[in-house]
């Protein structure tokens, strides 16, 4: 399986698989990403400085994750959107994603990488917490006021 940054020719199979995750855990409500304004042409939005996003390929897209400037922590990237087609789950593909951000982010000079989710997304929780995240206290301002779980990892 292939990774590769993601272009035009796949927002539509990446808007699909995040609304589906969001759907099937309860998620498809105002205040997550189900209902961004930038959901549909993700590559347009990832396309500046500081930004990045990925997909895995395989003949079709089989899931993505990104990052992007945050002002929550000085010098920190936020994660966004790492979310699976139901066919690749379960393979550590998430884990996959989520080190190759990791990497990324580094490369661009981020000090370490915040992240909301929500307690629904338990097989998220679980890779986070694998991978060294520490749950820390809501922010003052969110994103996506609907998450109730945050995090950060630092290098």
């Amino acid at each position: 399986m292939e990774l590769l940054p993601l272009t035009a020719e796949f927002d539509a199979a990446m808007a699909r698989i995040v609304r589906e995750n969001l759907k099937a855990h309860g998620l498809d409500i105002p205040g997550t990403a189900y209902f961004d304004e930038s959901l549909d042409h993700l590559s347009r939005y990832y396309d500046a400085p500081g930004r990045g996003y990925w997909v895995l390929w395989d003949g079709r897209v089989a899931g993505g994750a990104g990052l992007a400037e945050t002002d929550v922590l000085p010098q920190f990237a936020e994660m966004q959107k790492l979310y699976l087609a139901d066919g690749a789950k379960g393979r550590g593909l998430g884990r996959r994603l989520a080190e190759h951000v990791e990497a990324m982010a580094r490369e661009m000079g981020y000090r370490g990488l915040y992240l909301e989710t929500h307690t629904n997304l338990t097989a998220a929780l679980a890779l986070y917490e694998k991978l060294g995240y520490r749950q820390i206290e809501r922010p003052g301002s969110v994103v996506h006021g609907t998450m109730n779980r945050f995090y950060m990892k630092e290098w």
